[in-house]
């Protein structure tokens, strides 16, 4: 018999918006009460000024089940309310309005900073979290080595925490959620933090821990990822929840509907892709006036792939490009700004670097498609992990296939170029 282990009801959250009231310190308080005893009394029985301040609802009527062993990827643009689902989840904030239900004990990987004491050594923290999960001294002894050497901390495991980069504190984080043993995990996709190929064993600990009966909760923009992973999926937008089902039908929908990224953007360079060699800091989709594209594209008409980046160490193995790919995962094709004789390449130089491709006219059918942004070294390491940690767009193509009177249907295919025929006997 499947048991319950997260139960969501009518789930609402609130936040005020506008400027904060200033503070006034005791003898303030006290002076103005002596001065106007009246207006005091007056304004408690109206109600505080907070209920006329304008507000958001970054989550509204949000209702879902888990039971036990089930992955649950929850999908949406920025500022869909991903993250404050979690919040709510992980008890770090109350709801305004609903209940949650959780059955065991929860670990959760939100954001940086969160989860560790930064005067405490990594050792010290390892065994904080486990005593606040509950978990006996002699429990988190068995599970100590294992959490270290899956966080590759070994050489730092007795510095305090504060001297880690994001990178180290956050490896040492998820490995401390994953092996101790929660009954509910919560994941932020922000928090599978490193390089790609422990970005890669972070989702193979997530799938093994589901394997084992527990549950997943899964924030990410990856959409293989989460179809991989998970088997469950919400869809998150404007705070209310659009569609739950099976991740590839709600992935589908997802990308169908002209809400899904079409930029992504890190200006101050802080991403978990961050290297000396090509530091993205944005990856967006872009029309002929290189405006950002906020529609579905014409097959008739061109689109531009704009990679922007931060380059601190040239490196002439560099290849920057993208790959697009089919809304169930299925490759098309990649492009390389290294595809094209080398005296043809952009130059890419130590500071600011913007590169930008054109998809051809004519190239993609109608339909729903996903680029993801492409960094390597060539025939020596991955930059950005495919369905690991690289950025992804959504691409919806509706119309301009063709202008034929014998062809006003949509073609079979994901393919739709316009070949041009002719004679040989003439």
């Amino acid at each position: 018999m499947t048991q319950l282990a997260i139960s969501v009801k009518q789930l609402g959250k609130r936040y005020r918006i506008g400027p904060r009231a200033a503070y006034r310190t005791l003898r303030e308080e006290l002076v103005n009460a002596a001065r106007a005893p009246l207006r005091v009394v007056r304004r408690s029985q109206m109600g505080s000024s907070h209920a006329t301040q304008p507000h958001i609802w970054a989550l509204e009527d949000v209702s879902f089940n888990l039971v036990s062993g089930q992955a649950l990827g929850v999908i949406g643009r920025n500022g869909a309310g991903k993250s404050t689902l979690l919040k709510v989840l992980s008890r770090i904030t109350a709801p305004t309005r609903g209940t949650v239900d959780l059955y065991g004990r929860v670990g959760s990987l939100l954001e940086v900073g969160t989860g560790f004491h930064h005067e405490l050594t990594g050792r010290e923290n390892i065994y904080l979290n486990g005593a606040i999960l509950g978990m006996r001294k002699a429990e988190i002894d068995r599970k100590f080595d294992d959490i270290v050497s899956f966080g590759e901390v070994e050489k730092f495991i007795d510095t305090p925490v504060k001297f880690y980069s994001n990178g180290m504190y956050m490896r040492l984080a998820f490995s401390v959620a994953a092996h101790l043993e929660p009954e509910i995990l919560l994941v932020d996709e922000v928090l599978a933090v490193g390089d790609a190929a422990f970005q890669k064993k972070c989702l193979g600990k997530m799938s093994d821990i589901a394997g084992q009966g527990r549950t997943v909760i899964f924030v990410s923009h990856q959409m293989n990822a989460v179809q991989e992973l998970c088997n469950e999926c919400i869809w998150l937008d404007q705070g209310r929840l659009m569609r739950h089902g099976s991740p590839r039908e709600v992935v589908a929908a997802y990308l169908g509907s002209g809400l899904s990224n079409t930029e992504w953007a890190f200006p101050d360079g802080k991403t978990t892709l961050r290297n000396p060699y090509f530091n993205p800091t944005r990856f967006s989709l872009v029309d002929a006036n290189l405006t950002p594209l906020c529609q579905a594209a014409r097959s008739d008409e061109p689109v531009g792939v704009l990679i922007e980046g931060w380059v601190d160490q040239p490196n002439v193995a560099l290849s920057v490009g993208f790959a697009v790919y089919t809304v169930d995962g299925g490759l098309l094709f990649w492009s390389l700004h290294t595809d094209t004789p080398q005296e043809e390449w952009p130059a890419i130089r130590v500071g600011a670097n913007r590169l930008l491709a054109w998809l051809p006219r004519h190239l993609l059918n109608e339909g729903s498609y996903r680029l993801e942004l492409h960094l390597s070294l060539h025939f020596q390491e991955w930059l950005s992990q495919p369905g690991v940690n690289a950025p992804s767009l959504s691409l919806e193509v509706r119309g301009g296939l063709s202008k034929s009177p014998y062809w006003i249907m949509a073609r079979p295919g994901m393919l739709a170029p316009h070949i041009p025929f002719v004679r040989l006997d003439e």
